[in-house]
């Protein structure tokens, strides 16, 4: 008998955490993510109908989706239980459409709890059309902006590259950093410290501040060395003396629970993760873990979130455990709520990412968990639970002494009651520092002076982590697109990591330069914040998708019919590497090529030496002449063993096997096997082949006729990686013709990346 009522999520450990909860009425199904898309192989918007999208059911999903539309046939009531954001709500739109629900029911909650779920499933709802017109909206300018701009890179620049209006921003962040830094003219300064003692050895520490003018103190920066020493031989000569002392009682407040960004942060800076394998471990812990005989058990709430925002309920329930485990002293009005820097207001849908349940410690769970499951959780629960108490205590204090007119100055605090310190650990550079007793007029003894020169830094290159805040802060992406975006520009080579730090590579530095030159407001950072702005406002009903839609599209149009007139091809700067080139003695340089980096002769193509390839003998000469240029032939080595080339390659890129070779090359691969039917396009035989990838069918006319049977299953656009060959042109049509155009070769990588 089926169940009366089918729940849809999206993944399948969702399924199966809910399944516990839900019993034998539900039937709960998981349409593994998105159902239709945008089509791969072409641009799938109809720009002169109002930027339509043209959805196609995913390739390789279409048993999910029959699999689904027969659940609902059998069901009494359909309930679309996707991720509660713009992506879940247009994914249980997309999947109302394809089951043909005529009046769709969603439900949404935040953490995959009982209560939760109970609580979702008594408050249904319709589809939210407005969060469903700000994902489209997004979707279609992404789209606009890779499938557009990525094909004149691969033109301009490189084969196999692509360009986002939100990958191409972090580009241009990490591009800019490293410019400051190139550009950064430190600026010297000194400082001098006093090693003091009381009478009763009592150390103390204390920096040059400044100089006594009547009753008031002067701040005196020291500039140089000479500053510095004329300072030291001051006070040489006069004792010190306690001059004042000031105390006064100072609160540090618990921090706000945390949001994607300052997760991604902190899981960075203090568990060594990627924001890619922080948000994996959250989805694990979001959709549920086995907890023994629990079963699955959702841990924390919703991780992709810009709110600080925590329910009354869940506030509770950290109050009501601190109390029991720590005291009633330890229980505080709860962290100030976190206002976001963004230029865009924060979204207030999701609550912050917090445990489910506060009194399920990680120790609790220690044992269900992986260790880095288990990590992430400690952090997650530590940093709710110290929101919920209250603020550490401390006594500051700030010594003056003083030497003749010279005034040195120390301070320090100390902690008095830990409050939230209790759970949260306390940073090593933020401990406390306390002074010795001292009172006012105390003499003190000199043991020595210390000068040191510093020099100002420029500001630090990006890491992961600090590249998110900026962005959060500038208002570039939303939380589900942080992590993704920094692994795009990352895999795509125009930024590498060294030491944890980004840096831009050749190949960024000129795609940014391209892009900064004929596409401003792409790589413009507040462009693109007002952007999400416009973007956002959808979502609230301010404004209809195809009008923001169609704001954008206009100039972008412009600019880029005049770029694939004008753009110049960019060329990517060589890095030396400061070694001479073992064949020729030129310098070595780090190039980008198809396959990534790699160090090769600055006389390329006079010299083809690349570092790795050294074992390769070099060219032999034939003796014969090129039947295509007339140059000499001569014999190399390639990936495949020896052949015949032009020595003009590669101006001149004719080969053929060496003398003797053509008999036997190639052996493993068998010959032709006639099929028995005809080529419908030449009438020829078609014939079995065996290629690089497996066998194949295709007319035994080849090269003259190309025609191959499989090809025709594959016109349907192939999921990412898939090999499916895309359309040979893609454009966007405007009144004035088209602003797309030829598309050039595709890369080895797959189709552009959608911007994102």
């Amino acid at each position: 008998m089926a169940a009366a009522n089918l729940v849809i999520v999206e993944s399948p450990s969702k399924a199966r955490t809910l399944a516990k909860f839900l019993g034998q009425d539900y039937e709960v199904r998981a349409s593994m993510g998105h159902v239709v898309d945008l089509p791969k192989s072409t641009l799938g918007i109809d720009v002169d109908h109002d930027f339509a999208p043209q959805y196609a059911v995913i390739p390789g999903k279409e048993a999910q989706v029959r699999e689904l539309r027969a659940a609902a046939r059998r069901a009494g009531r359909t309930l679309l239980a996707s991720d509660p954001d713009r992506e879940g709500e247009a994914i249980a739109w997309h999947i109302a459409k394809e089951l043909q629900l005529r009046q769709p029911e969603r439900i949404v909650f935040h953490e995959v709890t009982r209560p939760a779920v109970e609580a979702a499933l008594a408050r249904p709802r319709p589809i939210d059309q407005r969060l469903v017109d700000a994902q489209q909206a997004r979707r279609v300018i992404d789209r606009l902006v890779g499938y557009t701009l990525s094909p004149l890179l691969w033109r301009k620049v490189r084969t196999g590259l692509s360009a986002g209006r939100v990958q191409s921003v972090a580009v241009r962040l990490v591009c800019d950093r490293e410019e400051e830094i190139v550009g950064f003219v430190p600026v010297e300064s000194w400082t001098v410290d006093a090693h003091l003692a009381t009478e009763d050895g009592v150390l103390l520490r204390a920096r040059y501040h400044g100089r006594r003018q009547g009753r008031e103190t002067v701040r005196h920066e020291l500039a140089d060395e000479a500053g510095a020493r004329a300072v030291e031989a001051e006070v040489a000569e006069t004792p010190f003396r306690v001059d004042a002392i000031e105390r006064k009682a100072t609160r540090r407040n618990p921090p706000a629970p945390y949001i994607t960004s300052t997760l991604q942060q902190d899981a960075s800076a203090q568990l060594r993760l990627s924001p890619k394998r922080t948000m994996r471990l959250a989805q694990e812990l979001y959709e549920g873990v086995e907890l023994g005989d629990e079963g699955p058990v959702g841990l924390i709430t919703y991780m992709r979130t810009d709110s600080t925002r925590v329910s009354d309920l869940a506030a509770g329930e950290a109050r009501d455990f601190v109390r029991a485990e720590y005291g009633p002293e330890y229980v505080g009005p709860g962290a100030t709520l976190r206002r976001s820097k963004s230029p865009v207001a924060a979204q207030d849908a999701h609550e912050a990412i917090r445990p489910t349940a506060a009194a399920r410690t990680p120790d609790a769970v220690a044992a269900h968990l992986s260790a880095d499951q288990l990590r992430l959780y400690r952090l997650i629960w530590q940093r709710f639970i110290a929101g919920r108490m209250s603020a550490a205590r401390l006594d500051a204090t700030r010594v003056d002494v003083v030497s003749g007119p010279l005034v040195f100055r120390a301070t320090g605090s100390r902690l008095v009651f830990d409050g939230f310190l209790r759970v949260l650990p306390r940073e090593p550079e933020r401990e406390e520092t306390e002074l010795p007793a001292l009172v006012q007029g105390q003499p003190l003894r000199l043991l020595r002076t210390e000068a040191e020169q510093h020099f100002t830094q420029p500001p630090p290159r990006y890491s992961e982590a600090t590249l998110i805040r900026e962005m959060e802060e500038r208002g570039i992406g939303r939380p589900s697109t942080y992590a993704p975006t920094v692994d795009t520009i990352e895999g795509r080579g125009y930024v590498r990591q060294v030491e944890r730090r980004l840096h831009p590579t050749p190949l960024g530095q000129a795609v940014n330069e391209a892009l900064k030159g004929q596409f401003p407001d792409i790589v413009d950072v507040g462009f693109t914040a007002q952007m999400e702005s416009r973007l956002d406002a959808i979502e609230e009903g301010g404004s209809g998708w195809v009008t923001v839609v169609r704001t954008w599209f206009g100039p972008f149009a412009r600019n880029l019919e005049r770029a694939q007139a004008d753009m110049p091809r960019v060329r990517v700067a060589a890095t030396p590497v400061g070694e001479p080139c073992p064949r020729c003695g030129a310098d070595l340089v780090v190039r980008s090529g198809r396959f990534g980096e790699f160090v090769g002769c600055s006389r390329f193509p006079e010299c083809d030496f690349i570092q790795g390839k050294e074992s390769r003998p070099a060219p032999t000469p034939t003796g014969e002449a090129c039947p295509d240029c007339g140059k000499p032939l001569v014999e190399r080595t390639g990936r495949r063993g020896p052949f015949v080339g032009c020595s003009g390659y590669p101006a001149c890129r004719y080969v053929r096997p060496r003398a003797g070779d053509e008999a036997t090359s190639k052996p493993d691969r068998p010959a032709p096997e006639p099929t028995g039917e005809m080529c419908p396009e030449c009438h020829r035989p078609l014939v079995k082949r065996r290629g690089r990838f497996g066998p194949f069918v295709s007319c035994s006319g080849y090269p003259a006729c190309r025609h191959r049977p499989a090809r025709a299953a594959a016109a349907a656009p192939a999921p990412e990686g898939a090999g499916a060959r895309p359309a040979r042109r893609v454009a966007a049509r405007t009144g004035r013709g088209r602003a797309g155009g030829s598309r050039p070769p595709r890369p080895k990588d797959g189709r552009p990346a959608d911007a994102g």
